[in-house]
């Protein structure tokens, strides 16, 4: 595995991380998914390093921070919100500046992405707008060859045009089957064209995480009448809505599973499982 998290923990003043597993092979992308406040940030924040764990263990490319820092570092690339470089370099002296502590850093790659991206090398990193910072840190991200990107938010701060040519990068990146990408985004619908893998976060909590095929194969959507949707096993049933226009319920689906032909049943997409597993959460408090 790329990368491994078992039974992680983290208090970060109210706010409690507890028992988050995840895991995550070579050649694949990780859409990593919840509302605001749900740990997106620091559960990126201890995959990279910067926050350590209360409890369970981080292992990135085989390691861990504690025995292979340098290691771990050399092979992560990232893309965050934070302001990570010097506001009166341009962006070809950051990239020289930094592409020092990295041993397969490549300034004719960067330079490369940086066209590609429309961004002048000369150009001051503090006359960046957010978006401009982000397609910046990822050109210099992509030049130091990393086996992991660990990317938080980057996509909502894109145009509808270069989102395209950012999930085009992600999918070239990981195409040789020897790195992988965890992205977290509240944008589903881009996950659900390309991600491979889901891990899905509530207040700390990972609620599911795994391949997005099987997520999809072990739910649907039902809806229909009342009284045909409230004649399904109560065990499988997550949550039921009654709307204007009919009854909709999120139900757990097995192969077995019989459904009345006057039900329309679909498989959710990622807003759709999101909406109703938190209604659920928000039902049993």
């Amino acid at each position: 595995m790329l990368l491994e998290l078992n039974d992680v923990s983290k208090h970060l003043g109210t706010f409690h991380m507890k028992n988050i597993n995840v895991s995550l092979p070579e050649g694949y992308i990780m859409g990593l998914i919840g509302p605001n406040g749900a740990g997106k940030t620091t559960l990126l924040h201890l995959i990279l390093g910067l926050y350590g764990a209360d409890a369970g263990s981080v292992r990135v490319a085989g390691g861990s921070y504690e025995e292979s820092e340098r290691e771990i570092r050399e092979q992560t690339g990232t893309v965050l919100l934070e302001r990570l470089f010097d506001p009166g370099y341009t962006l070809r002296q950051n990239a020289d500046r930094y592409g020092a502590y990295y041993s397969a850093y490549q300034p004719e790659v960067f330079l490369d992405y940086l066209e590609r991206f429309s961004l002048a090398p000369e150009r001051k990193y503090r006359k960046l707008s957010t978006g401009e910072e982000l397609k910046f840190q990822l050109a210099f991200a992509l030049a130091h060859d990393p086996k992991l990107l660990v990317l938080d938010e980057p996509a909502g701060n894109f145009d509808p045009k270069f989102r395209a040519e950012f999930f085009k990068v992600l999918k070239e990146f990981i195409s040789d089957g020897t790195r992988s990408v965890i992205l977290s985004t509240h944008l589903t619908e881009d996950l659900d064209r390309m991600a491979d893998y889901i891990t899905y976060l509530e207040k700390g909590r990972c609620l599911m995480s795994g391949d997005i095929e099987t997520l999809r194969d072990s739910y649907r959507l039902v809806t229909g009448e009342a009284y045909k949707i409230r004649l399904l096993p109560k065990e499988d049933v997550i949550h039921i809505e009654e709307g204007a226009f009919g009854v909709r319920a999120l139900v757990r689906h097995h192969k077995r599973n019989v459904y009345d032909n006057a039900l329309a049943v679909t498989a959710p997409t990622l807003e759709e499982l999101m909406y109703f597993v938190t209604k659920r959460r928000r039902e049993i408090r």
